[in-house]
């Protein structure tokens, strides 16, 4: 059964059990104090606003029995599928790999690279692991969708303009249909998170749809 999303550019119409609801690196290195985010001198507590329209989403997607997804961008102990590149960018004090109050940044298996306990995953739900800013990049993610026969995407998480922003490109060129919660994503920055969601839903919504978490709430309750 279809129901109607109220959006932007234009309504969103969708099918609870074609699609997944993606929360996208909401990790403690991102989110609190002590992590990555913080070692590269951002103001973490501008993330926090989006954890409770995040998790008012999460508990009606699983109360409708959706698919529910989660991704964590690191890498392995040994840094083996860190680019160079990656890891030199910028002229920061603390890299990736370093130590730090939470363990070493951005490491597989240290607290944090952990996702946040508001949003914890539950078991069932999937959890990618991913080496870089998109979901789909050396990652599983698409394969799963695939299997389960999921068309439509609806995204979450941080950084709105970067994390969130790669992985509705890269849906949008694999054909998926995404929906973006403006209040359940967000950036250090934002007037960056304005101006990615007003790219996504540009043009009559060249990338798609952005939506309040209440809209999609709402929408829900009709199923």
């Amino acid at each position: 059964m279809s129901v109607t999303v109220q959006a932007r550019p234009y309504e969103f119409t969708l099918n609870p059990q074609q699609a997944a609801l993606v929360i996208i690196d909401m990790q403690r290195d991102f989110v609190e104090p002590g992590g990555f985010g913080d070692a590269l001198g951002n103001d973490v507590s501008q993330l926090r606003a989006c954890i409770g329209p995040i998790g008012a989403v999460l508990a009606t997607a699983r109360a409708k029995n959706m698919l529910v997804i989660h991704t964590r961008e690191g890498h392995r102990p040994d840094l083996a599928d860190l680019h160079g590149s990656k890891h030199r960018r910028g002229r920061f004090a603390t890299r990736i790999g370093d130590a730090g109050p939470m363990g070493r940044i951005l490491v597989h298996g240290e607290v944090g690279h952990g996702i946040i306990a508001e949003l914890s995953p539950i078991p069932g739900e999937p959890v990618i692991d991913k080496p870089g800013k998109g979901a789909f990049y050396a990652t599983d993610l698409e394969t799963i969708l695939r299997a389960r026969g999921i068309t439509q995407l609806i995204l979450a998480g941080v950084t709105t303009e970067v994390c969130v922003h790669t992985t509705l490109r890269e849906a949008n060129d694999r054909g998926f249909e995404c929906l973006v919660l403006e209040d359940g994503t967000a950036s250090y920055f934002p007037e960056f998170h304005r101006m990615a969601l007003e790219m996504a839903c540009a043009q009559d919504g060249i990338f798609g749809w952005v939506a309040p978490g209440a809209a999609v709430i709402s929408a829900l309750a009709h199923t």
